[in-house]
């Protein structure tokens, strides 16, 4: 322990006094509730987000929510006193738990702090997140029945169980304390959040998605969206047990991989793009080399040939930028069997359809839109986003020939996340990009808890590329599109 802590102060230099990335040192934290200034030029731990804090400092909740955070928040400030974090720096978490643990239990009896069993095991648990995680909010990211993680302000903080959302008893002591957890999750990354820079996408180090708002943009304080990264990856079993499909809908999505076709997966907001596209991808073969590019990393594909790509925003003094258009042409040059773009926003949907189109079969990725023919009019507007003149038929006819398959999915209004409708494009006619259903979801009714019941039934179409799959040799039932069959 010695070598761990330098008690009240003694023998210290001035780098013993530097706290970790992200952290707060002694000068940042008032002992008191009431929030003070730090002194000219001292260190915060906020770095750049310091200049946020100012418009938005609402009290601290009332009653023992606030004693409690008010008790972990100068062990906090008095553990950063007396710690030798150029030994902490030197532990595996493990033993940094367990010497942390040891010195809060010390620091709470030195400062006399009148707490029971219960909440010193709590404040031990709690100070040692503040310190090596992500304080208030660590229990949340270890809780696997939480899916997304929403704070409304330091005041305020909702979770997302079984795809409802339920507000929580968690709480930061200000909007400083948000701040700095904040700093420190996009600082990891080499991203940036200010005045300048309000808004900004990030992801922790298990790859759960992060997307924060601050002040002057945010009105009322911070707001911070995490999307938990599935410790288990998403499989096509396990979305059959949840009922997002039914095993014929996961033989035929299975086929459709082996059998190369290029697949757009459609939905909105939260619902469950992304994790399709992960459990499409397990069917890919260990023998092909896979690019994926992203936003924010957050695929789960498990071969182990996979080079993943990320975009990178501007610097400071605003270059460097690396947007995902730039990452498509950079893929094409580096002999990839399939192109995984995580979500196509803007211009990159014109390269990604050229590679489509160009040899590298088998390529999926995903778009915002609320049905398979808004998907095919959002790609339109993105083709007009390149800045090329384009003529419409000519944007429609590369849509039409580059992408098979458009695979809907929804998050319907009892939480659950499922495949509405899979349909083929079959060419064009005229001006127009021609499509057909194959399987659809029917929903039937709503019950008194909001559940609601349906099925998944086949159209009665045979799809065009059912001759691809049997020139592969890839074998499906022979009543698998029969009309009105409900698929179980």
């Amino acid at each position: 322990m010695a070598s761990f802590l330098r008690r009240h102060g003694r023998g210290r230099s001035r780098l013993d006094r530097i706290a970790l990335p992200g952290d707060v040192t002694p000068a940042s934290v008032p002992a008191s509730p009431e929030p003070a200034a730090p002194p000219a030029g001292a260190g915060d731990g906020d770095g750049v987000l310091r200049a946020a804090a100012a418009p938005h400092q609402a009290a601290p909740a009332a009653g023992g929510v606030s004693t409690f955070v008010d008790r972990k928040v100068t062990l906090h400030r008095r553990l950063l006193e007396t710690i030798n974090l150029a030994a902490l720096d030197k532990m595996g978490r493990d033993q940094a738990e367990r010497e942390i643990g040891e010195a809060v239990g010390d620091l709470i009896i030195e400062e006399r702090l009148p707490v029971n069993a219960q909440e010193r095991t709590r404040l031990v648990s709690e100070v040692v997140d503040e310190v090596l995680g992500l304080g208030p909010i660590e229990p949340l990211l270890k809780d696997d029945t939480v899916t997304d993680i929403l704070i409304n302000t330091h005041e305020l903080v909702f979770v997302e169980r079984a795809g409802r959302l339920e507000v929580t008893e968690v709480r930061f002591k200000d909007t400083r304390h948000l701040l700095r957890i904040l700093n420190k999750i996009v600082s990891a990354v080499g991203r940036r959040v200010d005045e300048s820079n309000p808004m900004v996408d990030a992801r922790l180090p298990d790859g759960s998605r992060v997307n924060a708002v601050i002040a002057p943009v945010a009105v009322d304080g911070p707001l911070v969206s995490i999307r938990k990264f599935a410790k288990r990856p998403y499989t096509m079993e396990r979305l059959m047990g949840t009922g997002a499909l039914t095993p014929p809908i996961g033989r035929l999505l299975e086929a459709i991989v082996r059998a190369r076709r290029n697949v757009l997966i459609s939905g909105g907001t939260g619902s469950g793009k992304t994790t399709l596209l992960n459990a499409m991808s397990a069917f890919i073969g260990q023998a092909e080399r896979i690019v994926t590019i992203e936003d924010a990393a957050e695929l789960q594909l498990q071969q182990i040939h996979v080079a993943r790509m990320e975009t990178r925003p501007a610097s400071v003094e605003g270059k460097g930028e690396i947007l995902q258009r730039d990452l498509v042409k950079n893929a094409l040059r580096m002999r990839p069997d399939r192109i995984i773009v995580g979500e196509v926003r803007a211009g990159e949907a014109f390269d990604m359809l050229q590679a489509m189109n160009t040899g590298h079969e088998g390529s999926m990725t995903t778009i915002h839109a609320n049905s398979p023919r808004d998907a095919m009019s959002r790609l339109e507007q993105m083709l007009g986003m390149t800045g090329m003149d384009l003529p419409i038929r000519s944007m429609r006819a590369q849509i039409a020939s580059a992408i098979n398959v458009v695979v809907q999915v929804e998050r319907m209004s009892d939480g659950r996340r499922r495949i509405v409708s899979l349909q083929e494009i079959t060419g064009m006619e005229g001006e127009v990009i021609m499509m057909q259903e194959i399987f659809r979801f029917a929903r039937r009714s709503t019950d008194e808890k909001g559940d609601i019941h349906g099925h998944f039934e086949a159209t009665g179409i045979r799809p065009k590329f059912m001759a691809e799959l049997e020139r592969r040799g890839i074998a499906l039932p022979a009543d698998l599109f029969h009309p009105n069959r409900v698929l179980e």
